[in-house]
């Protein structure tokens, strides 16, 4: 029987659930970072994935929801992570889009490479 994957809480809620162990580096906060995603609210429905935009999304991680910051400096290139995102560390009382406000919210992530 495989070992189940490894969590971890962060101090701001977050939870990281690793579900493919990366081989290769962590980024920082102030790398860009290539990731393939799929964004969830708590019931389930799909609000955003990389896949709905022609493929892997490149971007700062500094400059991304501090879900998103926190979450993908604990993962190596190659890895597999499923991000719980308190609405604190999403997008809190604003909501965004399709978002409504004060929403926890859901991301698997692939961390496909670090740009720089």
């Amino acid at each position: 029987m495989a070992a189940a994957p490894a969590t971890e809480k962060l101090p701001s809620g977050v939870v990281v659930q690793h579900l493919k162990d990366g081989t290769g580096a962590k980024p920082t906060a102030d790398n860009v970072v290539k990731v393939n995603y799929r964004g969830t609210l708590a019931d389930g429905t799909e609000f955003d994935s990389s896949a709905k935009h022609g493929g892997p999304a490149t971007f700062p991680l500094n400059r991304v929801i501090p879900c998103w910051t926190q979450g993908v400096q604990t993962m190596k290139v190659g890895g597999k992570a499923k991000l719980t995102c308190p609405a604190a560390t999403a997008y809190g009382e604003r909501g965004v889009g399709v978002i409504p406000p004060n929403s926890d919210l859901t991301f698997e992530v692939e961390l496909v490479d670090i740009v720089k």
